[in-house]
């Protein structure tokens, strides 16, 4: 009896403690069931939360998006538009920029270790217009005050070597232009080189067979003619060259020697900006940023450069006008060196029309200007023929040529005819791509000169626009019509 007693109160006391034991399970399931449930809340209030955020970042990103696509719109829209308002520009900033123009010289390393400058050129840039120009100044221009007693010293190109000051380079330019540059751009050949490997090599016609060799500088030239993909050293052979291992060089029609030279830097530096300003070397700034800073010197400011930068990004080498300073090689001196003399008057006047004038001229459609400034229309008689001071003979009419149409092999096809038949092209350049071709009577020619030359092109259209600044007597502006 006992022993079932006390089992009894053992089992009780079991059931009791198996209660509590069940009350306590009970208890922590409840607390557990809560904490879950307040976990899940608390998860919910933070993913509500990381929508709001989300949301509103959407919301400023979309807010900004359209704010940069409205001042995009107003900067003109496209890459320029893109870009003039990531630089923090709007629709007033290029209005008020002038024409950039500034020096750009490159440099090479002779036999003795001197650094020459091979290219020198003014380059100009306007936003507004669209316009650029690009003058060259031969190596061997006289920069002394006794042309008798000229000394390889005194040309331009070794200016730079005696102090490797570029501002001895500025100072000398504007002495001989007038103009007042500030800015220079120093491109080292190390640096030329790398920036055209860095675009990817540019297609260039090289106009002739080159042959050339100087061991003493390490130079050597070997290109044949005809269009091709030019790399960084071909491209270096290309500029540099002036004549062959023969003594031949360019033909005359297309410039002789140093002219010649500075026909294809002038040419091969468009083709450059064609192949630079391609969308796909946009992502290559990076590396076209690092070539600069590596092999370029210039004082141009970036705050300067980024206000023109991206409205360059727009620009057609179609609107590129470039020339040759006006002068005659010589070596009538003491020691019988060969010196390019600038002629002043003529220099003047070309300086006028390339960086005064120009803007005043806008070619139409039809290829014809639109003229204002400083002209006047022609004097005529009664039966519209002009007055007996006309000129009549070939070798007194000096003619430009301006290509608008659309085929760079065609401006050259025009400068041979016309030579061939006896004018002086002094000068070519490029325009916006036009239907006909014009033949503008800008001085005095005659009207028997002016139908001669569009009989010799088989094409044009005869005007008249007088201007008393423009060194040339008659313009020709080559539209698509001529074959």
């Amino acid at each position: 009896m006992e022993n079932k007693k006390s089992n009894k109160r053992t089992n009780t006391v079991k059931n009791k403690g198996n209660v509590k034991n069940n009350k306590n399970k009970n208890s922590n399931n409840v607390k557990n069931t809560k904490n879950t449930k307040n976990t899940k809340t608390k998860q919910k209030k933070k993913m509500s939360a990381r929508k709001k955020i989300v949301l509103i970042l959407l919301l400023i990103i979309l807010i900004a998006g359209g704010v940069f696509a409205y001042k995009t719109y107003k900067n003109g829209g496209g890459l320029s538009g893109m870009l003039a308002t990531a630089v923090g520009h709007d629709e007033n900033t290029k209005k008020n920029l002038g024409e950039f123009k500034c020096l750009v010289l490159g440099i090479s390393t002779d036999e003795e270790g001197a650094l020459l400058t091979d290219t020198i050129m003014v380059a100009s840039y306007n936003p507004n217009t669209q316009k650029a120009t690009l003058l060259s100044i031969p190596r061997d221009t006289y920069t002394g005050n006794t042309p008798s007693r000229a000394t390889a010293y005194e040309k331009i190109n070794s200016v730079y070597s005696r102090h490797e000051d570029p501002q001895d380079v500025l100072d000398e330019v504007n002495e001989i232009t007038g103009l007042n540059l500030e800015y220079y751009v120093i491109v080292k050949t190390e640096g030329f080189i790398k920036l055209v490997d860095a675009i990817g090599g540019v297609t260039f016609n090289v106009p002739i067979d080159m042959d050339y060799d100087d061991t003493s500088q390490d130079l050597h030239i070997h290109l044949k003619a005809g269009e091709q993909l030019l790399d960084g050293d071909k491209a270096e052979q290309l500029v540099r060259f002036r004549h062959n291992n023969d003594g031949s060089s360019y033909p005359e029609e297309y410039g002789d020697n140093d002219t010649g030279r500075m026909r294809t830097q002038r040419e091969f530096i468009m083709a450059v900006i064609q192949q630079t300003a391609k969308v796909e070397n946009i992502f290559k700034l990076g590396q076209i940023l690092e070539v600069a800073q590596e092999n370029v010197i210039t004082n141009i400011d970036f705050n300067v450069a980024k206000d023109y930068i991206p409205y360059a990004v727009e620009f057609s080498t179609e609107n590129l006008l470039t020339a040759t300073l006006p002068g005659e090689n010589t070596n009538k001196n003491a020691a019988g060196t060969w010196i390019f003399v600038h002629d002043e008057d003529e220099t003047a006047a070309l300086i006028q029309e390339l960086f005064y004038d120009r803007d005043l001229e806008q070619p139409t459609e039809e290829g014809t200007e639109n003229t204002t400034g400083n002209e006047t229309n022609s004097t005529s008689n009664a039966t519209g023929n002009q007055t007996s001071s006309s000129r009549v003979s070939k070798a007194d009419i000096k003619l430009e040529v301006i290509n608008g149409s659309g085929n760079s092999n065609k401006l050259q096809e025009v400068v041979n005819e016309l030579e061939g038949a006896g004018y002086e092209v002094y000068r070519t350049g490029t325009t916006n791509s036009t239907s006909k071709t014009t033949i503008i009577n800008k001085k005095d020619a005659a009207d028997t000169i002016l139908e001669n030359i569009k009989t010799t092109l088989g094409v044009g259209t005869i005007s008249n626009s007088q201007s008393s600044s423009s060194k040339a007597d008659v313009t020709i502006v080559i539209g698509r019509d001529y074959e």
